[in-house]
């Protein structure tokens, strides 16, 4: 490529010897590979070597799991990272940072200086980071302290403030900040697209589980106001606890408003994802989300697709209230550990509630402990109705022959169904029974090459 050309064309073309005859081209492809002990120890082979391993595309990408713990072999999380951006962090394009939840006092103060002294470094070395992803923070844990969890919250505004990254892509999942906090960090994310416009825009932001899980969000008119200031948003990924119908109808304004200032020719929002959980505030009782929300913001972005996701959500008025029909959605995931009653039944969701999707569903994952009903039928009715469904994946206590049942609607009506895979749950302990039956009922079936199919008995535990 053109960039691989300009790395390597300052290379000096002095004599090589027989160790240095690979084509350039592959030791990057292999380099690329290799981890930070192998990369250190090819570097050491030949000068050539060295010179390769130098180059800027080797050390575009890097991802940290940080635990704040100690090892006797290996060297601490703090030097390393630290580290790395001091003296690579020059060429850093995209940063991942995954926190294991600190359980004690000390964790969390390792884990705080850790973070806070690579941020720290990454605006001093100036590094031009594109995407940045911290992960797993959880400072509403009791460990981390009111005191480190304000450091932390501070330094990260500091470094979206005063670092030069153009950041295109921002995750902060599972940040778990409070109210003002996270308000504060917001608008720091919206000072750093203001400072970078119209050079730079965000293009992707998830911010699921952002706040706090008791916080009700959507009582936030603040919410709404900031985020409609981040007009070039074409990913946005949040806690279903955020929704409103001010925030739906902020997000149609600006889209609205981008439209009028680049016409055809801008950024849309194209993917809108929610994450709703049993223990986060979602039900939205004293302020409802209205279809007409939705529709409003669906005129003003026709590509839109909505992806859903569910936990420990059975009852059927709470569904009701989520899964509107005016929702442009393609994908649709859940899991769910239910007893029967009157309101907590996936029958009603598959026979009545997805099918109001039928012309757009393309990927639906369920996962059900539907021990005490059944839903062979209703599961089949509802792949046989839905013509875009492209990823089908269940985990439920089903039927061994509703696997040839679905496998017979794939092959006659629903040929660009190409991903299947159905874990059947079990309360026998040997299945060795169950899957001879399994293997005897799919033998006749002949699966074209482009069909990804698989199925499998598993004791449920």
């Amino acid at each position: 490529s053109d960039d691989w050309r300009e790395e390597t064309m300052y290379l000096d073309t002095e004599e090589i010897g027989e160790w240095e005859m690979l084509p350039d081209v592959c030791l990057l492809h292999i380099f690329k590979y290799l981890s930070d002990g192998d990369r250190s120890r090819a570097s050491l082979v030949c000068h050539h070597w060295h010179k390769i391993m130098r180059l800027p595309c080797l050390w575009r990408c890097r991802s940290f799991h940080l635990s704040g713990r100690l090892s006797k072999y290996k060297q601490s999380e703090h030097l390393s990272t630290v580290s790395y951006a001091d003296n690579l962090g020059v060429f850093l394009e995209s940063l991942e940072v995954t926190v294991c939840p600190p359980r004690s006092v000390v964790l969390a103060q390792r884990l705080h200086n850790t973070i806070c002294g690579l941020l720290n470094t990454l605006v001093r070395v100036r590094a031009p980071l594109k995407s940045l992803s911290i992960v797993r923070l959880e400072l509403d844990r009791s460990s981390w302290g009111q005191g480190l969890r304000n450091t932390l919250v501070n330094k990260l505004i500091y470094f979206l403030l005063e670092g030069p990254s153009r950041l295109k892509n921002i995750c902060l999942i599972r940040i778990r900040t409070e109210t003002q906090q996270g308000l504060e960090l917001l608008s720091a994310i919206v000072q750093n697209q203001r400072n970078l416009s119209p050079f730079c825009s965000l293009s992707s932001l998830d911010l699921r589980g952002f706040f706090s899980a008791t916080v009700p969000n959507q009582l936030n008119r603040s919410i709404p106001q900031t985020l409609q200031k981040l007009q070039g948003l074409t990913h946005l990924a949040l806690s279903y606890s955020w929704l409103s119908d001010e925030l739906l109808l902020a997000l149609s304004e600006s889209i609205r408003a981008r439209r009028v200032n680049y016409g055809r020719d801008g950024n849309f929002l194209e993917s809108f994802s929610l994450y709703c959980t049993q223990n986060e505030p979602h039900q939205q009782v004293s302020r409802v989300v209205y279809g007409y929300s939705w529709a409003t913001l669906v005129s003003s972005s026709p590509d839109l697709k909505v992806r859903l996701t569910l936990e420990q959500i059975v009852d059927t008025h709470e569904l009701v209230r989520i899964l509107l029909p005016e929702i442009p959605l393609v994908e649709y995931n859940m899991t769910a550990f239910y007893s029967i009653d009157e309101n907590c039944s996936a029958k009603p969701l598959l026979q009545t509630i997805l099918p109001w999707y039928r012309h757009s569903l393309q990927n639906l994952t369920l996962d059900l402990s539907n021990c005490s009903e059944s839903l062979d039928d209703e599961l089949l009715e509802l792949v046989n109705v839905c013509e875009c469904l492209v990823d089908l994946r269940v985990w439920a206590f089903l039927e061994i022959s509703t696997v040839s049942r679905l496998l017979h609607i794939r092959m006659t009506k629903r040929m660009s169904l190409n991903k299947i895979k159905v874990r059947i749950y079990t309360m026998v302990e040997n299945i060795e029974e169950q899957e001879d039956q399994l293997m005897e009922i799919l033998s006749p079936f002949c699966y074209p090459p482009e069909l990804q199919f698989l199925a499998v008995i598993c004791p449920y535990i």
